[in-house]
């Protein structure tokens, strides 16, 4: 399978926001059988028209295509640039996971979310994290929707909540760790797809070493290990004076805390903060695309999305601020 650039994706997507704009619609729900039918010969044309091929129909041809491209990222601008960012070493190569799919949009009894089993924010010990009902994975960490808040899911699914909190408890006191876990919910019956080490601020990795100290989970020396070098140098970036007052112009989800200032520009983030100019990335929504600029800029501004999104866990360790308006 011939893979697909980052401008042809960026088509496919401007089509996608162009069929809802004409049918008067904001939610991908929203749509008719007729107008996925539509867009599905949208993209098969975009395919035929930048790789000269058809999109294949055959199941096992689709899956090896897709293995495929996983390993050829490996090489992708911007996985290289991720991994300068973040100290990966460049032959540790990547991993190919297939396993059964599940839906989370097969009506209001199934959904898909995002959690913490701490805020990943403040390190207090609260069940952290965003769901949508009928949607799958993709919608809410590409901040594609806004999602609901986790405590929500207590009142619209409470048997599900109790069975994630259950979950959340054993996960802590195996890795004993903060996790960041992704599930699905497909009529009723929960669904967990995956959990790794959560990503946090500088302030919440003290608080939460010093509580799994008190909790047990952790010795001292192990808490003391967790504190790194660049953790104190985060927590003298700056924030906004509480004490001051001020009326605020807007108010959006702080998916990341800190203070920022900057030029507004979305598409030369990079160059201008090369040339020494603070900057604020203003995205409709941001992609695996932004990762340069998302980096080097001092905040991130999009207008759709959630605090668990991409973007917002990225920046969750790095020095940026970001929120959604």
């Amino acid at each position: 399978m011939t893979a697909i650039d980052g401008s042809s994706l960026c088509m496919g997507m401007w089509s996608f926001e162009q069929k809802k704009h004409e049918k008067g619609v904001t939610q991908d729900i929203e749509l008719t059988a007729e107008d996925w039918r539509d867009l599905v010969g949208k993209f098969k044309q975009l395919i035929r028209d930048r790789t000269g091929k058809e999109f294949p129909q055959d199941p096992w041809e689709q899956l090896w295509g897709a293995i495929k491209a996983v390993f050829k990222s490996w090489n992708n601008r911007r996985a290289i640039e991720y991994r300068k960012i973040h100290g990966i070493p460049e032959d540790l190569y990547t991993a190919a996971n297939v396993q059964t799919m599940v839906f989370g949009n097969l009506g209001e009894d199934s959904a898909t979310g995002v959690a913490f089993t701490r805020n990943p924010a403040t390190g207090d010990k609260t069940f952290y994290g965003e769901y949508l009902r009928n949607a799958q994975g993709e919608d809410v960490v590409a901040g594609i929707r806004t999602p609901e808040p986790i405590d929500k899911l207590k009142e619209e699914m409470p048997t599900i909540y109790e069975e994630l909190m259950k979950i959340r408890d054993l996960l802590e006191h195996h890795y004993k760790d903060i996790q960041d876990i992704e599930f699905t919910i497909e009529r009723g019956k929960l669904y967990m797809l995956q959990t790794r080490r959560g990503k946090r601020t500088a302030l919440a990795n003290v608080k939460i070493a010093v509580d799994m100290v008190k909790e047990g989970l952790i010795d001292e020396k192990e808490a003391i290990r967790r504190v790194t070098p660049e953790d104190i140098e985060q927590l003298m970036h700056p924030v906004i004076d509480p004490n001051v007052k001020a009326e605020p112009i807007a108010k959006g989800l702080p998916a990341s805390p800190g203070a920022a200032t900057g030029k507004v520009t979305s598409e030369e983030a990079a160059e201008w903060a090369d040339r020494g100019d603070p900057v604020i990335l203003v995205r409709l929504e941001t992609s695996p695309e932004d990762i340069v600029g998302m980096k080097k800029a001092e905040g991130i501004l999009t207008q759709r999305g959630g605090m668990t999104s991409h973007a917002g866990y990225d920046l969750t360790r790095s020095s940026g601020s970001q929120g959604y308006g």
